[in-house]
């Protein structure tokens, strides 16, 4: 059996740790953070112990049920990716949510860390988390990024592929896909771009270029 202090302090540091990373996404405006994090590291603290202690009845007592201490951990970290999954969002090319479905995963991995009593690999993984969330920010805003977005334009019968083309390389953007349709009796042609360029490329100067042309009518970017 676990000494009732043991069980104390494995919940009161299972709490600090998910806390903590809980209000660095807390105060990044992430879905999951405060209480969500703090609430699955201490899960996770939890059924590691029962986990033990069930593994620890069975070695002292042949006659009790044989339970394999790992099945356990395995079903929680399968359960917190169903959680984990639920704050990533996916739109258009881009997607939400990755960095604290990662964070879940990782206070579900400390979580039962410390219930095992593994408190150097569980204290080290926060450490490690913590200056991933908060130090490598400040590295990652600095590292130059690619941007994509979805252009929709639509022209009369004036409106010239190349020239659109031409007006996107001339602002640093790289046309990955292209799609177009025609309505016949308008003659009224919609132009579908993918396009990609450096983060930092002014999205005003492509409009007013391309609004700018002969025979535009609409125009629609998204990413």
């Amino acid at each position: 059996m676990i000494p009732t202090y043991e069980i104390i302090f494995k919940l009161l540091l299972g709490t600090l740790l998910g806390g903590i990373i809980g209000f660095e996404r807390q105060t990044h405006g992430r879905p999951a953070g405060f209480r969500t994090q703090l609430l699955v590291c201490v899960a996770c603290v939890l059924i590691m112990m029962i986990s033990e202690s069930y593994y620890s009845k069975d070695l002292a007592n042949p006659n009790f049920t044989r339970i394999d201490p790992t099945r356990l951990a395995a079903g929680a970290m399968t359960g917190v990716g169903f959680l984990g999954a639920g704050v990533i969002l996916k739109t258009g090319v881009s997607i939400q949510g990755l960095t604290t479905a990662a964070c879940i995963w990782i206070v579900s991995a400390i979580g039962l860390a410390i219930g095992a009593g593994q408190y150097v690999a569980g204290i080290a993984g926060f450490i490690i988390t913590f200056f991933s969330l908060w130090v490598l920010r400040l590295f990652e805003s600095r590292i130059p990024t690619m941007i994509y977005k979805y252009v929709t334009l639509v022209t009369d019968e004036r409106g010239d592929e190349q020239a659109i083309a031409d007006l996107f390389k001339e602002r640093g953007f790289k046309i990955i896909k292209m799609d177009y349709k025609i309505k016949v009796p308008e003659k009224e042609k919609t132009y579908v771009f993918t396009v990609t360029a450096k983060d930092g490329v002014r999205m005003r100067d492509i409009i007013d270029d391309v609004t700018g042309l002969a025979g535009s009518k609409k125009l629609e970017i998204s990413s």
